[in-house]
């Protein structure tokens, strides 16, 4: 599972680089701001363009420019990101700094210095929670697609489609093994309609003359 650090001092990717390193995390990514996390995220690309795909992101707090609070902020109101976890990484533990960071959508925070226990404990969490959500994820894509399909089959199960042949003659249909059947057989064969039986007019006059008077 990948992890994208986001922070501007180079040696404090390097240290979070190696304690990630060291415990068998190795698909890394690092960006030295706000906006060039942007770019490892595809916020600033389409799609197709973003060349990983990030499951956590360890996010520096003290940032030039934009901040660690603005940038979670941001990542969490788009709706392809805002799955991912963030762990702020900050000095600042006042209960203020503390409260703007979980409020931008934030789930935990390390204390620098870093502490290589409890940043693995921290991160190993996270990822699975991660993958926990993708799997939730999964199955409701799934569950969607199953019952996408089981409408579309209750919308076409029973209906009559294509080329029906039919006697000119008997009206008698011929159905898929090259019988013919009569009319209402074929019917109540290929469809959900239902019968009752009774003559028309026209049928009643010839079948029974002098019931109705010319």
């Amino acid at each position: 599972m990948s992890i994208l650090i986001v922070d501007d001092s180079p040696e404090q990717q390097l240290l979070l680089r190696t304690i990630l390193n060291k415990a068998g995390y190795h698909e890394l990514l690092v960006a030295d701001s706000a906006p060039a996390a942007y770019d490892a995220l595809g916020v600033t690309h389409p799609p197709s363009d973003v060349p990983h795909s990030i499951d956590l992101i360890l996010m520096d707090f003290l940032m030039p420019g934009t901040d660690g609070v603005a940038a979670t902020r941001h990542i969490k109101s788009l709706d392809l990101l805002r799955d991912i976890p963030v762990i702020v990484v900050t000095a600042k533990t006042d209960l203020d700094n503390l409260q703007a960071a979980f409020s931008a959508g934030a789930m935990d925070f390390i204390t620098k210095p870093v502490n290589s226990v409890e940043i693995l404990a921290r991160v190993n969490s996270a990822l699975m929670l991660k993958k926990e959500m993708d799997c939730r994820k999964a199955r409701e894509r799934e569950l969607r697609r199953s019952n996408e399909e089981l409408q579309q089959a209750l919308r076409e199960v029973k209906v009559l489609k294509g080329l029906v042949p039919i006697c000119a003659s008997c009206k008698k249909i011929r159905n898929d093994q090259g019988f013919w059947q009569q009319l209402e057989e074929y019917l109540q064969q290929y469809s959900e309609a239902e019968f009752s039986h009774g003559l028309c007019t026209p049928c009643i006059k010839k079948l029974y003359p002098g019931v109705y008077a010319d």
